[in-house]
């Protein structure tokens, strides 16, 4: 059954999470114990790849083991699974289905986990130091600052509205030119050339993209800033977002500078 997190109210002690950036949520809130079972991308932090049973990938769940860990929560995300192995595991499983699209839903995410794993006050805790890292760091360009954020190539991806990253790109100050497309347009270079963006933020996940690359698309744009961007810090909702801040406001800080 999919469970409402005001209304659930056993509290959960064998716990496995399908969504990496939940499982350092998990961690931070205490619940170390309860995990039982993680996927393979579930990195942070890295003593639970080496103390919990991994069940696949967030896209690729062993439900076979999942049953014979038999849990009493299972925590999943609308993006990260494949609706229909999430329905299976629900046909036997409590499961809070998290649905992630921007900081608000975010934010209210760890407000539902802290309410289903009986973590209120932890949860509250993580809430406020996000709320004060993100006041902490009010970040406005001096300048309207065009942007587009590549996650995959071969063929070329980025993130258009509705959708975490493109919040987190506009919280930063900038403006994400994808902002009026789908959640996740297939592009080529040449038609990103016609949008002329004066920044091309090149994510370090889920596709790894390198210094390589940066040469690469130098040639198809010479007079455009392009760089590196660390995808955790643009797309891992959850505990991570404190550290959110003070990293895009040094990526704000070096893109200005780079503009000048």
């Amino acid at each position: 059954m999919f469970i409402n997190p005001t209304t659930y109210l056993p509290t959960p002690l064998k716990i496995i999470s399908l969504v990496p950036s939940i499982t350092e949520l998990l961690y931070d809130l205490g619940l170390q114990n309860e995990i039982i079972g993680i996927t393979k991308f579930c990195i942070h932090p890295e003593v639970l790849l080496h103390t919990k049973e991994k069940i696949g990938g967030t896209k690729n769940i062993n439900i076979k083991k999942v049953v014979h860990l038999a849990p009493d929560l299972i925590i999943a995300n609308i993006e990260e699974n494949i609706k229909e192995q999430i329905e299976e595991l629900a046909t036997f499983f409590p499961v809070y289905l998290s649905d992630v699209n921007d900081y608000k839903s975010a934010m209210q995410m760890i407000v539902d986990i802290g309410l289903i794993t009986k973590k209120k006050i932890e949860a509250e805790n993580i809430f406020n130091r996000i709320e004060k890292a993100f006041e902490a760091e009010k970040m406005t360009a001096t300048k309207p600052i065009n942007v587009a954020y590549l996650i995959w190539k071969d063929p070329y991806m980025t993130v258009g509205g509705n959708t975490f990253i493109s919040d987190m790109i506009e919280k930063m100050g900038l403006k994400n030119i994808y902002k009026n497309d789908k959640r996740y347009p297939q592009i080529t270079l040449e038609e990103l050339q016609k949008k002329e963006p004066d920044v091309i933020l090149l994510s370090t996940e889920p596709y790894p993209f390198k210094k390589k690359h940066l040469a690469e698309l130098k040639n198809f744009f010479p007079t455009t800033i392009i760089l590196l961007a660390d995808g955790e810090l643009f797309s891992w909702y959850g505990s991570r977002m404190v550290l959110m801040p003070p990293y895009f406001k040094t990526l704000l800080l070096d893109i200005e500078k780079a503009l000048a």
